[in-house]
């Protein structure tokens, strides 16, 4: 486990992914004491998507907060494979 991770909850049989918590909270633009916090609250909403076909074994997780989002890869240990904002 990462030391600030985010786990992803998903449909079995799915692997537990966790992503750098570092990662998403610079995308959004905020510290990461403020993310982690605006997680708790579920401020932070997160929808997190199986590949199928050729991107079969990634996930794509989006994290929005009010008008922003970030939309990162990972494969099935939770490595960023590509991201987006």
């Amino acid at each position: 486990m990462l030391g600030d991770a985010i786990p992803l909850q998903l449909q079995p049989p799915a692997p537990g992914i966790e992503i750098d918590a570092a990662l998403i909270a610079a995308g959004l633009g905020l510290p990461l004491v403020e993310f982690r916090q605006l997680m708790e609250q579920r401020r932070i909403t997160v929808l997190c998507e199986r590949g199928t076909g050729e991107d079969s074994g990634t996930y794509r997780a989006t994290f929005y907060l009010d008008d922003r989002r970030v939309r990162v890869v990972v494969d099935g240990e939770g490595q960023v494979v590509r991201g987006s904002q």
